[in-house]
């Protein structure tokens, strides 16, 4: 291998950012399978929620999937859902019907009269585009729900003399719809009564809705049947063989790349990220920019993740950890000495390590605040009634900021200095 000059800048294939694609997506071979069932299903029996914690590559694997959905024939309509699109039930049908004219606007009614418009006297018809989906919404009797489904199954009768076989409502964010009784709006069970409605009628419209963990309980808040129209996608970290190739594939990419990393330095990349995409991502840019510095000028090759690992705290957990209360962030460490803080635990578990520490929680105080810390994204609540931390490792981040602040050493899995970092 010619290996470059080393004036030369080196590229960085990792990209930690928020929904970033990484040069090689790895461990996901199963749900594009589970997508690609979906998508050659010839009535629509089941739809997906994608879900799972921040930081676990929800996003990435939806635009991975378009492709997917394109090579089959389908379309593909969808954006981030945002909590201002759940206000009303009219927004939602707002959202649905802009999303759809960006891939129908390519078709016309042709000699189909559109139902509650004078028919179309040109052989042309007319173009299905934002305007005239919204007219022909608006033209139409009925609750907003009505409206809707004569719209969408009168695209469907256009689509059907295409060789098109249907189309995809992907949403990510979609943890942020919700129904409103107080203002008696029901966006959320809207969109899964229509849904459901058109497919009955062998409606090639596939749903994809992508999420948090609250996600799914919350669509079974809104229609119990809910549980059977959705396939239930969790995404989790990687397996170490598949965190192992996300830290070297990306390098591979980079023609003639010096850098390689070591048996020792993949250990401890994989132990540190516990294999969650976006850890690995971050710590694998860091890793490698503190490297190309050091290859430039020629010094001794030398990495810390114990002063990575602290700058990932900045950037990632500090900001959701200062926006809680003193009395929430009393309620967090709590949490965060528990053994299984990292997986699932109860009320009654955190009850009794309050009482060990000195703290004193009740269980309606706990139930109440799990319900504040749940509405700011830092825990949820599974079907089975336990709870979660939304975020990744916040435990960890969590006892390692309170060593900080009482002055103690945290013997912490990662943080050595290691000089044969790299190959």
């Amino acid at each position: 291998m010619d290996e470059p000059s080393r004036t030369q800048p080196l590229i960085n294939p990792f990209r930690p950012g928020a929904g970033h694609s990484p040069p090689y997506l790895a461990g996901r071979d199963a749900e594009k399978d589970e997508f690609t069932a979906l998508l050659n299903q010839d009535v629509i029996l089941s739809n997906a929620v994608i879900t799972g914690l921040r930081g676990v590559g929800k996003t990435v694997l939806l635009e991975q999937l378009k492709p997917v959905a394109f090579g089959k024939r389908w379309l593909w309509a969808g954006t981030d859902l945002s909590e201002s699109a759940s206000v009303s039930e009219d927004m939602v049908v707002r959202r649905l019907l802009a999303d759809l004219s960006i891939v129908s606007s390519g078709l016309t009614s042709g000699n189909i009269p559109l139902p509650g418009i004078l028919p179309i006297g040109s052989p042309e018809g007319v173009r299905l585009d934002y305007v005239t989906l919204t007219s022909l919404y608006e033209a139409q009797p009925g609750l907003a729900a009505d409206k809707l489904k004569t719209v969408l199954e009168f695209v469907w009768s256009c689509l059907k003399a295409t060789e098109i076989r249907g189309v995809v409502f992907a949403y990510d964010e979609a943890q942020t719809m919700d129904d409103h009784a107080d203002t008696n709006q029901f966006p959320l069970s809207l969109l899964l009564d229509v849904f459901q409605s058109i497919q009955r009628k062998g409606i090639r419209f596939l749903l994809v809705m992508v999420g948090l963990p609250t996600l799914f309980p919350k669509l079974i808040a809104a229609r119990t049947y809910a549980e059977r129209m959705f396939k239930l996608i969790t995404l989790g970290r990687l397996s170490p063989e598949d965190s192992k190739e996300a830290i070297i594939c990306p390098i591979k990419k980079v023609k003639n790349c010096p850098i390689e990393f070591s048996p020792k330095a993949i250990f401890s990349i994989i132990e540190t990220s516990a294999g969650y995409p976006y850890f690995i991502q971050f710590i694998c840019k860091e890793c490698f920019d503190i490297y190309a510095q050091q290859w430039a000028t020629g010094a001794k090759l030398s990495v810390s993740l114990f002063s990575i690992t602290r700058k990932l705290d900045k950037e990632f957990f500090a900001g959701r950890w200062l926006r809680t209360t003193d009395r929430q962030k009393a309620l967090l460490v709590v949490i965060a000495r528990l053994k299984n803080c990292d997986e699932h635990f109860s009320v009654q578990d955190i009850v009794n390590e309050s009482k060990k520490s000195g703290q004193s929680f009740s269980a309606s105080h706990v139930n109440q605040m799990l319900v504040t810390l749940g509405n700011a994204g830092l825990t949820y609540k599974d079907r089975h009634g336990k709870y979660a931390f939304a975020v990744p490792l916040l435990g960890q981040f969590i006892r390692r900021h309170q060593a900080d602040a009482d002055g103690t050493q945290l013997t912490l899995p990662l943080g050595q200095t290691s000089s044969d970092f790299f190959e």
